[in-house]
C-alpha cells in the first residue's frame, strides 16, 4: 500500500467553516413561517448523530425518523477515525477558533502531550449509558451538536436580537446624519430585512438563560488550559466516535529512522493523541485534523491503509479498568436513582408548572427521549416554550415547558412535534393537536375584576381560539360601594373544552400575576393527573 500525505491545515479549515455554516443554516431554517411546516433537513445533524441514536434505542427502546443515518457516521469512523470530531463537528470549529485565537499556531508541547484524565469522558459515557438502560436520557444534554443548538437558540441568538433592536431604534429616534443623508436609510432597510427573515418573536427571551450562557461560556474558556479541553475530557460524542476508532482502517505511521523526536507534531496535535515519545499514537484520541504531518519536518509521519485485523507496533488502545468501569456505571445508576428519589419522579405528585409542549410523551417516556435541544422552542411561534430549570427535577433540566404568561401555544401550529428529533414530542396532524390538552385554566377570584372589583371584563374569552369557547360568562350581581346592584358578568371554565393552550393567562390584564393562570392538571399525557374529567359537564349548569 501507498503512503500518502499533503498540505491539509487549509483543506480542513474549509470544511470546518462550511459545516458550521451549514449548521447555522439548519439553526435559521426553523425560523417558523406562517402556512409552512419546518423543513425537515432542520435536523440534519441529530440524524447524523450516533450518540443519540444509541441513547434513545436504550432508554426509550425506540428509533426515530430517519435516525439510522447516524451510522453512516459509524461507518466513517470505522474507516478513518473521528474525523468527526476533526472535519464536521461544528463545536469542535469553535473550540478550534478559540484555542487558535488564546494559543495561536502551536501550543506548548506539554500542554499538548496525553493525559490519563483523558479517559474521563470514557468513564462518563459508561455511567451514563448505564443510567440509560433504566430510562434516563440525561447524556445528551452534553452532546456538542445538541449543546451548540441550545446555546444558539437561548442565548446567542436573542442577544443578537436584542442588538439589532435597540440599535436600529436609537438610531432611528436620533435620526443622525450630515445633510439631507441620513443613517437610518441604510439602517432600516437592514432591520426590515432581519425582522422579515431571521427574527422569530419580537423581543424573544428565555428563562435559564444565565445557566445555560455561563456553562458554553465556561467550556470554550477552558481551551485556555488545554487546546479543545472539552474534546479530549469530556464531549460524550467524542467518546463513543473514540470506542469506535480504536484500530480505523487509515492509520498514522511513523518512520522511526527519520524520526528525531523533535515534538512538532505533539505541539500540533488537537487531540493530545501523541506522548512524550512522539512514535506512539492513540486513535482514540486523534480527531484526524493531519496537523501532525503538515508540522513535520523531515515527512517522517503518514498515513496509510490497514486491515482492522493487522497488528501495528506504537499504536495505544483505549486502557480503561475494570473497576473504573463498573464504578461509572454504578455512579450513574446512583445518580439516576437521587434524580427520581422525588415524588415528583416518582409520579406522586405533578408540578402545575411543568406544562409540556403539546404531544409531549408520558413524563417518564418524555425524558427519556428528550435531549434538551432547543428545536422545539427554536420554533415556536410565540415564544412560549421555555427551558426548564428544576420544574421537571434534575432530570427534565433545560427540556422544554410552556411558559403561558411569556407566550401560549397558539391553535394553529403544530411545529415543535414535526422538528423533535426524537420524538420526544409525537408529530401530529393540525387537527389532533387541537384535542390535546395541556393542562387546564383556573381562575384566581382574589384578582380576576369581575369577581374581586365587581367590573366587567372580556378579554380572556374574547381571546380563546377554541371554537366554541372554553371560557363562557353567567350574570350575577354585585354591590357597590354606595349600594348600587349590579349585574356583571363573572367567567367560567368549561373543563371539556379548554385545552390549556395558555392564551387566556397570556393576554390577562394583570401583567404581573395573571388573574387566570394554567396547570398542568387535566393533561392528556397524564389520566392520573386529570382532576375534572373533561367528558363530565360542569357542575350545577
Amino acid at each position: 500500500m501507498k503512503w500518502f500525505r499533503w498540505s491539509s491545515a487549509r483543506t480542513r479549515r474549509c470544511v470546518q467553516l462550511s459545516f458550521l455554516v451549514l449548521f447555522l443554516a439548519a439553526f435559521l431554517a426553523t425560523r417558523p413561517l406562517p402556512g409552512q411546516d419546518p423543513p425537515g433537513w432542520a435536523k440534519l445533524f441529530f440524524w447524523f448523530d450516533p450518540l443519540l441514536l444509541v441513547t434513545t434505542f436504550v432508554a426509550a427502546h425506540a428509533l426515530a425518523g430517519f435516525a439510522l443515518l447516524a451510522l453512516v457516521t459509524v461507518g466513517i469512523t470505522l474507516l478513518l477515525g473521528r474525523v468527526f470530531c476533526g472535519w464536521a463537528c461544528p463545536l469542535g470549529t469553535i473550540h478550534d477558533i478559540a484555542g487558535r485565537l488564546i494559543h495561536g499556531k502551536k501550543s506548548p508541547a506539554a500542554a499538548n502531550r496525553y493525559s490519563p484524565w483523558q479517559k474521563a469522558k470514557y468513564y462518563v459515557l459508561v455511567g451514563m449509558l448505564a443510567a440509560g438502560l433504566f430510562g434516563a436520557h440525561w447524556i445528551t444534554i452534553f452532546d456538542p451538536l445538541v449543546l451548540l443548538f441550545r446555546t444558539l437558540t437561548v442565548t446567542v441568538f436573542p442577544a443578537v436580537q436584542w442588538a439589532v433592536e435597540e440599535a436600529s431604534a436609537a438610531i432611528y429616534h436620533a435620526d443622525p446624519g450630515i445633510g439631507p443623508v441620513r443613517v437610518t436609510s441604510l439602517t432600516e432597510p437592514a432591520y426590515r430585512a432581519f425582522r422579515d427573515n431571521l427574527r422569530v418573536v419580537e423581543k424573544q427571551a428565555f428563562l435559564a438563560t444565565g445557566g445555560i450562557a455561563a456553562f458554553f461560556i465556561t467550556i470554550v474558556a477552558l481551551n485556555a488550559y488545554r487546546r479543545r479541553w472539552w474534546c479530549r475530557y469530556v464531549c460524550p460524542l467524542g467518546a463513543f466516535l473514540g470506542i469506535l476508532a480504536w484500530r480505523p482502517l487509515l492509520r498514522r505511521k511513523v518512520a522511526s529512522d527519520s524520526c528525531t523526536q523533535c515534538e512538532l507534531c505533539g505541539m500540533n496535535c488537537h487531540g493530545a493523541a501523541t506522548s512524550d515519545k512522539a512514535q506512539l499514537w492513540r486513535p482514540s484520541e486523534c480527531l484526524g485534523c493531519l496537523n501532525c504531518t503538515d508540522a513535520c519536518r523531515r515527512g517522517s509521519l503518514g498515513f496509510r491503509w490497514i486491515w482492522p485485523w493487522e497488528r501495528q507496533e506504537n499504536v495505544a488502545r483505549v486502557d480503561l479498568s475494570r473497576r473504573g468501569m463498573l464504578a461509572s456505571a454504578v455512579g450513574g445508576i446512583t445518580l439516576l436513582g437521587l434524580c427520581r428519589a422525588t415524588p415528583q419522579g416518582r409520579a406522586r405528585v405533578y408540578n402545575p408548572e411543568l406544562i409540556r409542549p403539546p404531544g409531549a410523551r408520558p413524563e417518564p417516556d418524555f425524558l427519556a427521549r428528550c435531549t434538551a435541544c432547543g428545536l422545539c422552542m427554536k420554533v415556536c411561534p410565540t415564544g412560549g416554550l421555555q427551558p426548564s430549570w428544576f420544574e421537571a427535577g434534575l432530570e427534565g433540566l433545560w427540556t422544554p415547558r410552556l411558559v403561558p404568561k411569556i407566550g401560549y401555544c397558539s391553535y394553529d401550529c403544530n411545529r415543535c412535534g414535526l422538528v423533535c428529533p426524537t420524538e420526544a414530542i409525537r408529530p401530529m396532524p393540525l387537527e389532533e393537536k387541537r384535542q390535546v390538552r395541556l393542562g387546564l385554566a383556573v381562575f384566581d377570584t382574589t384578582r380576576c375584576i369581575p369577581y374581586a372589583y365587581g367590573r366587567d371584563c372580556m378579554v380572556c374569552e374574547e381571546h380563546c381560539p377554541i371554537p366554541e369557547k372554553a371560557i363562557y360568562f353567567l350574570e350575577a350581581e354585585v354591590t357597590t360601594r354606595d349600594g348600587e346592584v349590579r349585574r356583571i358578568k363573572q367567567p367560567k371554565v368549561d373543563p371539556s373544552k379548554c385545552i390549556g393552550c395558555g392564551v387566556c393567562e397570556n393576554v390577562c390584564v394583570f401583567r404581573d400575576k395573571s388573574a387566570i393562570r394554567v396547570t398542568s392538571a387535566n393533561e392528556s399525557r397524564h389520566p392520573a393527573n386529570e382532576a375534572v374529567p373533561a367528558w363530565e359537564e360542569p357542575y350545577g349548569y
